[in-house]
């Protein structure tokens, strides 16, 4: 235990030396976390939505058009994307793993852990990891701050629980108002020390129910929003291939079961896209703070949504699959002398975040991870890095536990289904193989 005190003191003061020596300003890290975001903007081109700040963002860096979540349900997908581990490696496969990650894993190092033992101020706000696979400070290993909770009024979710909410009031009166708050105080306090400092803000938003101010609501008139234009399940696919949405449908608002009415589903799609405006708003308000202390030349952000959501499309809603809706999720990069505006074409995947942040800092990179540094394609946006993505989901139907491990290239998504004790062995043979799609 001795020996590695000494090891990380003798990293640090080395960091600690270095920047001082050659009096170049180490390089920060803002990480914007978006939860239950899809690819639904305008940089993504989406030509209904409107998000002027993300978008601006990724004009200023390198916008990854396939990246892939490793699991779509957020304390998975978070765990992965945090630790740079594939879920059968962090054991996070659901939302009941309660403080599980450090649970399975007691060596585990987190990335904002990692950060902190290289000398980083690390500090977080909102959602970040999922509060139900880590402690009740939110990691504490992984914040030199404590984390700082952001607690927002809850008058305005309806006591009957109804899945949208269109509510004239500023955004203050809103959770992601709050977030916000607790992220600007936090930004001018590490932007003040004498450390780089890694700082993770994670909005709420656009998370059911769909609870935004009136005004993001207005932007999208009812009867121009368009339904999904494939609402059926995919010929011959597995049953375990789809989700009933019962994250949706415990609303009093939503028939149980069945085909959502047009009517509705046209208002589920409004909140939504209201919620992505919102928050929009917000993280508008996170960058130009960023300006105005003058950090911008020294800091690197990543803005990333956890999953994708289905809006309708194969009659479904909600994530939970390893579809190309749910799987697929916006991942943006901004990092000082590299190009502008460019649009990656490589696979990526959420694993892929640890490294490239490493790379991006001149910390060096983890032997154990399983992602590689998307550095290549922010100096090239033509750079294939990878040529898949790995997802994967579990299911319990009829008895029948199974795991479902989706492979998406440029082209084509394999997607098979196998018994879930592969999760514990590592054991493949086609006797384990219940189904597959193509």
């Amino acid at each position: 235990m001795l020996r590695l005190l000494l090891a990380l003191l003798f990293v640090l003061f080395s960091h600690v030396r270095l920047w001082a020596a050659t009096g170049v300003k180490p390089v920060n890290v803002l990480m914007i976390v978006v939860d239950d975001l899809k690819p639904t903007l305008g940089c993504y081109g989406d030509t209904l939505v409107y998000s002027p700040n993300i978008d601006s963002l990724a004009s200023q860096g390198t916008l990854f058009l396939n990246a892939y979540c490793q699991q779509a349900v957020c304390a998975p997908s978070r765990a992965s994307l945090l630790t740079g581990l594939r879920p059968d490696r962090t054991g996070v496969w659901d939302l009941r793993t309660h403080a599980g990650l450090r649970d399975r894993n007691p060596d585990v190092v987190t990335l904002p852990q990692y950060f902190r033992e290289h000398g980083y101020e690390t500090a977080a706000t909102g959602k970040v990891f999922d509060p139900r696979s880590v402690d009740n400070q939110h990691d504490a290993a992984s914040w030199s701050i404590p984390y700082l909770p952001a607690h927002g009024n809850r008058w305005l979710v309806s006591t009957e629980k109804v899945s949208t909410e269109n509510v004239d009031a500023p955004d203050s009166a809103f959770i992601d108002g709050h977030i916000l708050r607790a992220g600007l105080e936090l930004l001018d306090r590490v932007a003040q020390g004498d450390k780089p400092f890694f700082l993770a803000v994670g909005f709420k938003k656009p998370h059911l129910p769909f609870v935004a101010p009136r005004v993001d609501w207005d932007r999208y008139p009812r009867s121009q929003i368009p339904l999904a234009p494939f609402q059926q399940h995919a010929a011959n696919a597995p049953e375990w291939a789809f989700q009933p949405g019962w994250e949706l449908r415990h609303y009093v608002d939503i028939p149980k079961e069945g085909r959502i009415p047009d009517d509705k589903q046209r208002e589920l799609i409004n909140g939504y896209y209201a919620c992505v405006s919102h928050v929009d708003r917000l993280i508008g308000r996170l960058l130009r703070r960023v300006r105005e202390l003058g950090l911008a030349d020294n800091t690197v952000i990543v803005l990333w949504g956890d999953h994708g959501w289905h809006l309708g499309d194969h009659l479904m809603w909600c994530k939970h699959t390893n579809f190309e809706q749910a799987t697929r999720a916006p991942l943006i990069f901004v990092a000082p002398g590299f190009p502008k505006g460019q649009k990656a074409t490589t696979m990526a995947e959420f694993v892929d975040v640890f490294p490239t942040l490493c790379e991006l800092t001149g910390l060096p990179v983890p032997e154990n991870l399983d992602g590689t540094s998307l550095v290549p394609a922010l100096r090239d946006p033509s750079a294939q890095v990878k040529t898949y993505a790995v997802s994967q989901y579990h299911r319990n139907a009829n008895g029948v536990k199974v795991e479902g491990y989706a492979v998406r290239t440029k082209r084509y998504r394999y997607v098979e289904w196998l018994k879930q004790e592969i999760r514990e062995t590592q054991e493949y043979d086609t006797t384990n193989v219940v189904a597959n799609e193509l």
